[in-house]
């Protein structure tokens, strides 16, 4: 039997969308192709639904609500386990709200192969309206975060969102800081030496520690403007925005506190963890104002 080809996505009740990507796979690759739905606890009954509907459909559940580099984690073991089903080089990492355009997997493939040093690919990511999010972006700095986190609402040109989303080129295949965790082709090889995602994330960043990670390890994270994916961004965190938003400041603290681990560091961690802590309480009132109306 020829090894399949890997996609790994997490679910947790993703309803229709999933019938959406499952549907979009076939066309993706010319290659015969796995995806494995790694499941935190789903109510809705579409992941067993798509399992039972569809031979190239494998349900996994994960025994709870791990999060979801470590739902990623433990779909890359399962794979890993199994050598004569599964293609050990790559594994295609892919939020369950993706629909893949025909072909995009196989130009991610093409790109790896131009790309030795290349560990992670992500494609352009088309949004509703048309234009282009910005998912090939610089790791980024703790002036830069700042300065986007404080300015960006109501300056939406400042120079350090600018820095911060570095989406000046996203027609050229590049190399990047970082890559969109929506959709990303990942080697093996690079992956599996780091270990894979940082599991300390629940959710949100573990895509721009990847990317940093990969890069201080000697590995290029690649830009595939050729390969195109249209995603329903942000659908789960409008169901749960106090969660969410509790859940991305949390990360933001973590990747920022890694980066300046030292004692003499300290003063930058404590001011970071209140500052975050106050913007974050200031998120969760407009959320909270923003249902009420």
């Amino acid at each position: 039997m020829t090894p399949r080809f890997a996609v790994v996505t997490v679910t947790y009740s993703p309803g229709e969308h999933l019938r959406a990507l499952v549907g979009s796979l076939p066309a993706a690759t010319s290659r015969e192709v796995s995806l494995v739905m790694a499941d935190n606890g789903s109510t809705d009954g579409a992941p067993e639904a798509a399992a039972a509907e569809h031979d190239f459909v494998e349900f996994l559940p994960t025994g709870g609500n791990l999060g979801y580099g470590t739902a990623i984690n433990r779909a890359v073991t399962e794979i890993a386990r199994r050598p004569d089903e599964f293609d050990q080089e790559f594994v295609l990492v892919v939020n369950p709200d993706v629909c893949f355009e025909p072909g995009s997997i196989d130009a991610l493939l093409a790109a790896a192969g131009r790309w030795p040093r290349g560990a992670a690919f992500g494609p352009r990511i088309a949004e509703a309206d048309g234009s282009v999010y910005p998912s090939a972006r610089s790791v980024p700095s703790l002036r830069a975060g700042i300065g986007h986190a404080v300015l960006g609402p109501v300056w939406p040109g400042n120079p350090w969102t600018q820095r911060y989303l570095d989406d000046a080129d996203m027609d050229s295949e590049r190399t990047a800081g970082w890559l969109s965790g929506s959709c990303l082709l990942l080697r093996r090889e690079a992956f599996d030496a780091l270990g894979g995602f940082d599991e300390r994330y629940f959710m949100y960043l573990e895509d721009v520690d990847l990317g940093d990670r990969l890069g201080r390890a000697g590995w290029q994270n690649v830009y595939v403007p050729s390969a195109v994916i249209r995603h329903d961004r942000g659908h789960a965190a409008k169901a749960v925005p106090e969660f969410t938003l509790r859940a991305h400041h949390r990360s933001a603290y973590l990747f920022q506190a890694d980066r300046h681990p030292h004692v003499w560091q300290a003063p930058i961690r404590w001011a970071l963890r209140a500052g975050l802590a106050a913007r974050c309480r200031l998120a969760i009132r407009a959320a909270r104002r923003a249902a009420r109306d």
